[in-house]
């Protein structure tokens, strides 16, 4: 595995930029509750970015770019478990997506209807707007934790 590093960025406008050019969302990137990171190697080259929105006890992984020279390199796994990774374990993690429900799958996400998502989480602006009604909505199977198993 490299070595990567994430560090808490601003919504700022390379952000922004990288998302559009990737042709996801900004309509809601300035909007309170999320954090957003920015990836690089251990040289300080620019990776990609990746975000969180808590949504109560539950995360939606959002925003998540990698540059397009760094990609198919399997920077996107390693910068979504180390993303993950900054949630506390007994958190559900989800996320929309129209195009990589097969990269997510591999990473241990599976797609669930809405009626199964908790209402934070459906009731953020990506998942109740932004993202279209065919969107795939997935979430993390992580092992049961020490404190019982998941839902």
């Amino acid at each position: 595995m490299r070595e990567l590093t994430l560090r808490l960025v601003p919504a700022e406008i390379d952000l922004g930029m990288a998302l559009v050019a990737a042709g996801l969302p900004v309509d809601d990137l300035a909007d309170p509750g999320r954090k957003y990171f920015e990836c690089r190697d251990r040289d300080g080259v620019l990776i990609g970015y990746s975000g969180l929105e808590e949504c109560g006890p539950d995360f939606l992984l959002r925003s998540m770019v990698i540059l397009p020279e760094f990609r198919s390199r399997g920077y996107g796994r390693e910068l979504a478990m180390a993303t993950i990774a900054r949630t506390p374990s007994a958190a559900e993690i989800y996320l929309a997506t129209t195009t990589a429900s097969a990269f997510f799958a591999a990473l241990g996400f599976e797609a669930v209807p809405p009626g199964s998502v908790p209402e934070p989480i459906l009731s953020t602006r990506q998942l109740s707007g932004i993202c279209p009604a065919s969107a795939t909505i997935m979430r993390l199977n992580r092992p049961p934790t020490e404190h019982g198993t998941r839902p």
